[in-house]
């Protein structure tokens, strides 16, 4: 018992001292704990096979999903213009969503899916994410009070009534007090983010990140020179390669993309047939060529070849700017020893080699954008080029002739794939319609582990290694190796010794100091050990010492399960805490700042409330 509390103290100074990955001190700790014999190899591993970390993960995968079909942006935007100009209404709705989902979703996963939309909003009103988040996962708990099915701590309150022979509980009988939890939580929260969560904190050795798609668009207006043209199917252009057009070097055009069928299709199963510009590219009927020069050049190319030249700018995607969802755009800047200082453009090799055009060049302030193929390149220009993302990426191996700027392969990952939006859309919701109605037989993690694996296979995710970026790490090891503290707690008897000892003593002053007790001692122990283990082991604790005193013991396992549910003061606590720690960047005193005054007011509000609605 002693080897136990000395692990635990240890290792809750570290954690508030912030000066050690909370990770490793969780990792370092499991350790002690195997070594000291306190834990079996078996029970010090099981919560890296616990349901709820894999859940996790599945919704780290799930959430990466939703923000990169630009689905996050758009219920977002939908929130956003419902809040107006007001950050306050803001606050208050994403509580209320986040809430009324959480009263039918586990806890864990209504904050998995709100977090990409939350984060989207954030950066949308230019408010700190930081802010938003934290109150996010506390309203996530505060759902689960909701619904019976809420949270697990309801259900176990449920099975220890009923196995008494009390009557049970209804669906709805949680739904009060969970109704002034929010508003509790609303009103203390609002001030409590805006003193201690403002503050932005950047990443130490984060690199500065280039300009984005939308800066370089507009700095070198491609738009402006934007035009279309369709290959019908009389063109002498179809089933010719790029290269025997030649159009770069006879019309002085360059080609940014090429589609397939964009104006044809269902509003579920949109496609996005962005074809690679390469020399080799050939052309079928139905495509449309997205080219940048001057008009009259274009006009020219249509008459020659029998193309449709489409008016307007409607190579633009729904947003209203060139879609690079495969294609993109980037800089590089020539080094003054470069082999293609005084070459012309159509002599650089970057079509042949890498399979990318040279769009734009930026020299001393001036943009040239048109005839381009006969530019002789100087030390010092700025290229803009466009290519596949992974050909933009290959040309930072030659570095002695050139420097790629920003990160290329980083904005491929923000690029948004809006046209899989509708299919993002759908899994999320058949994943969480599966997850609450019961007559569906698949169990919640397996529901999970499905969607996950649908985002990568459907392209909502452009690969598997982009599903394992979105996965937050830190936070998984962090719950799977503090989750097996609670079996040391329990087989050390230091959780019963702690429960009956503090309700034991304030069961002879009254019904009221019990009730608090009760309270304060399950949110204390589920700081350490998880909330469902923490209402297991106090519900029957809870349920005796009111049958002990002679009053109702409903109130008193209400206790158990708000004092379970409701604990904010600790990143590891609750599932939610942990999965916002890093996306907000928290440390463990902002817990300490922000939900360690909400846990105990709400506990106050609860003990003065609870004995009205269920009384003694």
């Amino acid at each position: 018992m002693i080897q136990t509390l000395i692990v635990l103290a240890v290792s809750a100074a570290l954690f508030a001292s912030g000066r050690v990955r909370s990770d490793l001190v969780a990792v370092c700790a499991l350790i002690a704990l195997l070594l000291m014999g306190v834990l079996t190899p078996e029970e010090a591993l099981s919560g890296f096979s616990n349901p709820v970390v894999i859940m996790m993960v599945g919704l780290f995968v799930v959430g990466g999903g939703v923000f990169q079909t630009g689905l996050a942006k758009m219920i977002g935007s939908r929130m956003t213009a419902l809040a107006g100009d007001s950050e306050t209404r803001l606050f208050v709705i994403v509580m209320l969503v986040t809430a009324f989902i959480g009263a039918f979703v586990s806890n864990t996963g209504t904050v998995a899916l709100m977090m990409p939309i939350v984060v989207s909003i954030a950066s949308k009103s230019g408010i700190n994410a930081g802010r938003m988040l934290m109150p996010l996962a506390f309203a996530g708990s505060m759902g689960g009070m909701l619904t019976l099915i809420g949270t697990p701590p309801n259900l176990v309150i449920q099975d220890v009534l009923t196995e008494a022979g009390y009557a049970p509980l209804s669906f709805f009988s949680f739904t009060p007090i969970g109704v002034v939890c929010i508003a509790v939580g609303i009103l203390v929260m609002l001030p409590l983010s805006r003193w201690f969560l403002s503050v932005s904190k950047n990443r130490r050795g984060r690199r500065q990140r280039g300009k984005t798609i939308g800066q370089l668009v507009r700095e070198y207006r491609l738009d402006d020179n934007l035009s279309r043209c369709v290959v019908t199917a009389g063109s002498s252009a179809v089933g010719q390669t790029l290269a025997a057009l030649d159009i770069h070097n006879r019309f002085g055009l360059t080609v940014l993309e090429i589609r397939h069928g964009t104006d044809r299709h269902t509003p579920l199963m949109k496609r996005s047939a962005q074809k690679t510009v390469t020399p080799t590219t050939e052309l079928s009927d139905g495509d449309v060529i997205c080219l940048s020069g001057r008009r009259d050049d274009v006009r020219r190319l249509a008459a020659e070849y029998s193309l449709k030249l489409l008016s307007g700018s409607s190579g633009r995607n729904r947003n209203g700017t060139l879609a690079f969802y495969d294609v993109g755009i980037a800089e590089i800047v020539l080094m003054p020893n470069s082999r293609l200082v005084n070459r012309a453009v159509r002599d650089s090799g970057f079509r042949e080699k890498y399979s990318v055009n040279v769009v734009g060049i930026r020299r001393s302030g001036r943009y040239i954008m048109t005839s381009l193929a006969d530019e002789k390149m100087k030390s010092g220009d700025v290229l803009l080029v466009q290519g596949t993302w992974p050909n933009i990426v290959r040309l930072g191996n030659e570095e002695e002739h050139w420097v790629v700027l920003g990160q290329p392969q980083d904005e491929a990952s923000r690029v948004t794939l809006d046209y899989k939006a509708p299919i993002a859309a759908v899994i999320m919701v058949a994943m969480v319609v599966t997850m609450v109605v019961d007559s569906i037989p698949v169990a919640p993690v397996t529901a999970v582990m499905a969607a996950g694996v649908l985002m990568v296979v459907t392209g909502c995710l452009r690969n598997v290694e982009a599903a394992y970026k979105t996965i937050n790490w830190e936070s998984i090891v962090l719950i799977a190796a503090m989750m097996p503290l609670s079996v040391a707690l329990e087989k050390t008897g230091i959780s019963a010794l702690i429960s009956r000892s503090l309700v034991g003593s304030l069961g002879v002053i009254g019904p009221t100091a019990l009730l608090a007790g009760v309270y304060f001692t399950t949110s204390l122990l589920t700081m350490f050990v998880s909330n469902t283990a923490t209402a297991v082991l106090m519900s029957p604790i809870a349920l005796s010492a009111a049958v002990g005193i002679g009053v109702s013991p409903y109130p008193f396992l209400f206790a158990v399960t708000l004092g379970a549910s409701m604990c904010f003061a600790s990143p590891f606590s609750t599932p939610p805490n942990a999965l916002v720690m890093q996306a907000g960047q928290y440390s463990f005193s902002d817990y300490i700042k922000v939900g360690l005054p909400l846990q105990v007011i709400i506990g106050v509000v609860m003990v003065a409330v609870l004995p009205l609605l269920f009384p003694f």
